[in-house]
C-alpha cells in the first residue's frame, strides 16, 4: 500500500467539506462529514458526475447530476441502484491525513 499525504495537520481542523484532491496523480473525492473523514473515487459510475461537487445526506455521498447516493463507508449505492464507488483507507498521523492507494505492479518494476 502506498500512503500519500492529502491534508496537513492544520487542515484537519475546521468545518465539514467535500473536495477533490490529487493523490499520486489520481483524483480523489475527500470528505469530512460529521467530523469523520472519507475518501472515494471522484467520478460517479452512473452518469460521470463529479462527486466532489455533491453533498452528504444520511451517511451517503450524493451525486450532483442524478442524485444517486453512495454509502460513505462501504461505497455501495443506495437500495435499487445496483452500483458502487471505490472507497480508500485513510490514516490520521501526527503531521496530517494520509490516503492508502494500491501500488501498481508496473510502477514497482519501473520506478
Amino acid at each position: 500500500m502506498n500512503w500519500v499525504k492529502v491534508l496537513s495537520k492544520q487542515e484537519l481542523m475546521g468545518a465539514d467539506f467535500i473536495r477533490m484532491v490529487k493523490a499520486d496523480g489520481k483524483k480523489i473525492c475527500l470528505i469530512k462529514h460529521e467530523n469523520k473523514f472519507y475518501a472515494t473515487q471522484n467520478t460517479c459510475p452512473h452518469a460521470g458526475g463529479i462527486l466532489s461537487g455533491g453533498w452528504c445526506k444520511n451517511g451517503y455521498l450524493i451525486c450532483p447530476v442524478h442524485r444517486y447516493g453512495y454509502n460513505l463507508t462501504t461505497g455501495r449505492g443506495a437500495e435499487g441502484q445496483g452500483d458502487y464507488i471505490d472507497v480508500y483507507p485513510l490514516e490520521e498521523r501526527a503531521d496530517g491525513l494520509y490516503i492508502g492507494l494500491k501500488e501498481s505492479i508496473w510502477k514497482k518494476w519501473f520506478s
